[in-house]
């Protein structure tokens, strides 16, 4: 999933998150999301409340920014969490040539996007796992978050087990590829 916008006329929102901080962004006319070679408009709208709202085929989701450092955002959209970065197209570039290069690793890390505690694992060492199926549900700001797997590969170790809290960006499990 890719963000595009067009050059035509822009206007200005600052969303602000629950710690009060203000984030100011430009949002142009036409912004869109490009799925394969469709590109689906989305708005971004803010209403006399100061609330943001992101309007995507024809549904209304509230966002919020959790927090941001330099250019990477934790942005909370209908209650779940998401991290994104927001990049210049030079430094996309640069990013992407850095990806395609770098050496693979053959342990993949699953980090805790946020901090909480740990409701329940719901896979085991020595388990083999696909893309996308469930490792464990990380409780966050009272809502239950399903942490998903990335990778197709066997579960090399568990970090933490049940009821253990954790920050953010702890090494949950290890998988190997």
């Amino acid at each position: 999933m890719m963000f595009s916008k067009s050059k035509k006329s822009k206007q200005k929102f600052i969303a602000c998150t629950n710690k009060n901080k203000k984030y100011e962004f430009i949002n142009p006319k036409e912004l869109y999301i490009k799925q394969g070679k469709e590109n689906i408009p989305i708005e971004i709208i803010s209403d006399k409340q100061g609330f943001v709202y992101l309007i995507w085929k024809k549904k209304k989701y509230i966002v919020d920014i959790i927090e941001k450092n330099q250019n990477q955002y934790e942005v909370l959209v209908n209650g779940v969490s998401y991290s994104i970065s927001v990049e210049s197209p030079f430094s996309y570039k640069r990013r992407k040539f850095l990806d395609k290069n770098k050496q693979e690793t053959k342990v993949e890390r699953v980090q805790a996007p946020m901090p909480g505690k740990i409701v329940e694992f719901l896979v085991e060492e020595n388990q083999e796992i696909k893309e996308g199926e469930p490792l464990l549900i990380l409780e966050a700001m009272k809502m239950q978050n399903e942490i998903l797997s990335t990778i197709h590969g066997k579960i090399n170790k568990i970090n933490f087990h049940a009821n253990d809290n954790v920050m953010k960006d702890d090494v949950l499990i290890e998988v190997e590829k």
